[in-house]
């Protein structure tokens, strides 16, 4: 049974056309039926009742029966395709552009959300899915709110009509399910102690190329019975949530302001020590470890200091 199911799930693609070899014969049909039904009346005018009679019958048959042939045309457009049943079983699937000729007895399948559609094509072309943002907590269980999108195609339309109900909404559930999935994996962030130890580990802020491709794997095996293929996948919102975001937002700031603090500092003390040994080696003033304490302490405060120095000017001797 398993076998057989296989069986009927594994594509046939249709190849030959045909459409243009059985239009001709179809057109042709139409013709001879309607010159029969020509001829048929003739006779019945002049009294040949019988002749006549199974001639206009049969040529009207032949009108019944070539109209339904024309139920078997298909004109397939660049990027489509048609899967065809036929009374219950699979007939085969139609991926070329082209005029074709089927079954007329055949039916399209499409997900049941589309069945009411006038066009029952599965399209194949390159399609994008805008996830929607949702809430997850990262790695350290942080609440963040991220979004991503999916540059997706169908590659296997038979798997697609077949294995799932509706292979776009399949496709956007599962996309939900990896982004969570993959998301606490890793922390929003490192850690203010591990920044300091130059960590390898990724984040979702710094890392999000690599993290996207983790993603594209994942939905890639998620998806892949439904005959999809992921061609990329993006992080397109990345934030913390709203009942955190000020708090971190405060830790950002401080955390810039000591980096800050800490590069003016070691200018400073360039400077400083610049300034020392230039009044040394030039012999400007001699000042002794006191009065270098003061002076280093005095330059300090006014090269690091927030606010602009007031200068106060020292009308005596320095002693």
């Amino acid at each position: 049974m398993s076998e057989k199911r296989e069986m009927i799930l594994k594509e046939k693609e249709i190849i030959k056309a045909k459409g243009f070899t059985i239009l001709f014969w179809v057109l042709a049909g139409f013709l001879i039926c309607t010159a029969g039904i020509i001829g048929g009346a003739v006779l019945l005018e002049k009294g040949v009742v019988v002749t006549g009679g199974v001639l206009v019958t049969v040529s009207i048959i032949g009108c019944l029966f070539l109209s339904i042939m024309c139920g078997g045309f298909k004109i397939m457009e660049p990027k489509e395709a048609l899967v065809l049943t036929l009374f219950g079983t699979y007939y085969g699937t139609i991926k070329r552009p082209g005029f074709f000729f089927v079954n007329p007895f055949c039916t399209a399948v499409v997900p049941k959300k589309k069945a009411s559609a006038v066009k029952k094509k599965v399209s194949l072309k390159t399609l994008t899915l805008n996830n929607s943002v949702q809430k997850v907590n990262d790695a350290l269980g942080n609440p963040i709110i991220i979004g991503a999108v999916v540059i997706w195609k169908v590659t296997d339309p038979t798997k697609a009509v077949f294995n799932v109900e509706d292979f776009s909404s399949f496709l956007s559930i599962q996309c939900d399910s990896t982004i969570r999935k993959i998301t606490r994996l890793y922390p929003y962030d490192l850690l203010e102690e591990e920044e300091d130890e130059e960590s390898n580990e990724k984040t979702l802020r710094g890392s999000s190329q690599e993290i996207a491709e983790s993603m594209k794997i994942e939905l890639q095996q998620r998806v892949m019975a439904a005959g999809i293929e992921v061609e990329d996948v993006r992080i397109t919102h990345l934030s913390y949530a709203e009942e955190i975001a000020a708090a971190m937002l405060q830790k950002q700031q401080a955390a810039a302001v000591i980096a800050a603090r800490k590069k003016i500092v070691e200018g400073a003390v360039g400077m400083v020590q610049q300034a020392i040994d230039k009044l040394g080696e030039e012999e400007v003033v001699v000042l002794d470890e006191e009065r270098k304490a003061a002076m280093v302490s005095n330059l300090l405060v006014v090269l690091c200091g927030n606010k602009e120095a007031q200068p106060i000017v020292n009308s005596g001797n320095i002693y």
